[in-house]
């Protein structure tokens, strides 16, 4: 199933779409030169609308007002913990500093947990993340996680790890198993708001009694219509697709 997710995540990558679309363009320049030539356009075509970022940003900004900030700090006092999802560190090959951490566009998911510990320090930090890489090297994602929280001055009797799970869906399944940690009391789930929709569908579907915690919040009030950057806007439709279909595919398979 690991290997089927990252299948399905290349698959939506729309830039992958305008590679395929070039290919076939070249391919049948030879034989059939006008539909090549078509194709070739269309390639064109696409890759061009996949910069104009309002476009992108309806999508997430839908998946992202599905579960809104918690209204007042008082509501934190009531919790457990905070379920922190991975995702937010890069990769264990590109740790090579001893004693910084390295953090990706996602940081909100690591940074966020900080203010929570200020704001009401008896709240237990479950992390949850193995690797989500087909070919994993150097620490696992729960170990650079640990090193974050060391460096910021968690204390480490306030952080549980969980080092086993690829997924979203392993990390609700394989989190419940951690020593210390009951799923049937009030917990905060910290995601990405575009992927919170999924992440509660998932851990809701396990056992989980978890409210929402959104953060790294990416298309805001309202987008320019002038807005127009293609690495951005491929990002954008890259997390928007992703969602989108893996909550299809959670649904199709009882796992949302």
């Amino acid at each position: 199933m690991f290997i089927a997710a990252k299948l399905f995540a290349f698959a939506t990558q729309p830039l992958a779409w305008v590679a395929f679309l070039i290919l076939t363009a070249l391919l049948l320049l030879h034989k059939r030169p006008q539909l090549g030539t078509r194709l070739g356009w269309a390639a064109l075509a696409l890759l061009m609308s996949l910069g104009w970022e309002p476009l992108p940003d309806a999508v997430l900004r839908h998946l992202e007002a599905q579960h809104p900030p918690l209204a007042s700090a008082a509501d934190l006092q009531r919790f457990t913990g905070v379920v922190v999802l991975g995702g937010a560190l890069e990769s264990g090959y590109v740790w090579t500093v001893p004693g910084q951490s390295a953090l990706n566009d996602a940081a909100e998911r690591m940074t966020e947990v900080l203010p929570l510990l200020h704001r009401n320090s008896r709240l237990m930090v479950l992390f949850t993340g193995g690797e989500g890489e087909l070919y994993a090297q150097g620490l696992s994602e729960a170990d650079r996680a640990k090193i974050f929280f060391d460096s910021q001055g968690v204390a480490a009797s306030s952080v549980l790890y969980e080092s086993a799970s690829r997924t979203t869906y392993e990390n609700a399944v394989l989190s419940k198993s951690v020593v210390g940690v009951d799923p049937t009391r009030p917990w905060l789930l910290l995601t990405s708001a575009w992927h919170m929709p999924r992440a509660m569908a998932a851990f809701h579907s396990a056992g989980w009694n978890v409210v929402a915690y959104p953060v790294d919040f990416r298309a805001g009030i309202d987008t320019p219509w002038a807005q127009f950057n293609l690495d951005q806007g491929a990002k954008k439709w890259k997390n928007a697709l992703h969602e989108l279909l893996g909550m299809l595919m959670y649904r199709l398979t009882g796992r949302a």
